[in-house]
């Protein structure tokens, strides 16, 4: 689907890259800052699941130190500036992989973990309320995909159209097509905790209904994330040279369009097509 769609319809989210804010060099110093903070996150993993009934924990709790590490080692080859400018795709991959492991897949656990080692015993009602709590999780991202995509479609991510302009007003109310299934499903959530759950542990269903909130937001952005990463394997100009530079869009003749004239350049191509 997103074949169809040319390199203008996704300008706008370059943004990160323009702002070095997802450079090659960004990013090496975030993975060097992400093995802290995940081996904080093992570590309560660790000391929660002692007190924690939720079946096969244990195994559980292996596979994801063994994957977290493995992902740490990785990731320090790739903080290497001659490994990633070399492999700039390969690192935004890896990139995605330690946000949604950090602040999606483990805060998940931990929730998970804390339920069950707080406030039940009933290790059929903690598995039935991961399997909503993932339900819910594959359905935020389907309906955000499906958003993300006919956003691309319309031209929200162009530059040089008054959609552009004004895409944060537009996204801000297009925005209730997430919220409202989000905001249904962490309520039912709750509910079910409460309905189920010894109410004394009211403090951790708090802290638990947080973390998965988190977990959805990830959830949220994964879609964003897999689009630029997209992008970067088909388009030069969502990569960097090997001076940290990162590369112009080029018009059809092969010519760099410089920045403050992409704007331009494109509503001018735009409204030719249209006419």
């Amino acid at each position: 689907m997103l074949g169809k769609l040319r390199e203008e319809d996704f300008l706008a989210l370059r943004k990160p890259l323009e702002s070095k804010r997802q450079s090659p060099k960004s990013l090496g110093g975030i993975f060097i800052l992400s093995i802290f903070i995940q081996s904080f996150w093992l570590f309560i993993e660790h000391f929660v699941s002692d007190y924690s009934i939720y079946p096969n924990i244990d195994l559980i709790i292996k596979v994801h130190l063994s994957f977290s590490v493995g992902l740490a080692i990785v990731t320090i080859v790739y903080a290497v500036p001659w490994i990633y400018m070399r492999s700039q795709r390969m690192q935004y991959f890896l990139s995605i992989l330690v946000s949604q492991n950090l602040f999606g897949i483990s805060l998940f656990m931990l929730a998970i973990i804390a339920i069950s080692a707080d406030i039940s015993n009933n290790a059929y009602l903690l598995q039935r309320y991961t399997i909503i709590a993932l339900c819910i999780g594959v359905f935020v991202f389907i309906i955000t995909c499906i958003r993300f995509y006919f956003l691309l479609k319309r031209g929200r991510y162009r530059k040089g159209t008054k959609k552009d302009v004004q895409r944060n007003k537009l996204e801000s109310t297009s925005l209730l097509s997430i919220v409202i299934p989000m905001g249904i499903g962490i309520t039912f959530l709750i509910q079910y905790l409460v309905r189920n759950f010894d109410l004394l542990g009211l403090d951790t269903i708090i802290m638990t209904t947080m973390f998965i909130v988190i977990f959805y937001v990830m959830l949220f952005v994964l879609p964003e994330q897999l689009v630029i990463l997209y992008c970067k394997f088909r388009f030069d100009s969502f990569n960097f040279d090997k001076n940290g530079r990162l590369n112009p869009v080029r018009d059809e003749k092969g010519n760099r369009i410089p920045e403050e004239k992409l704007e331009a350049y494109f509503r001018h191509r735009t409204t030719d097509r249209l006419e």
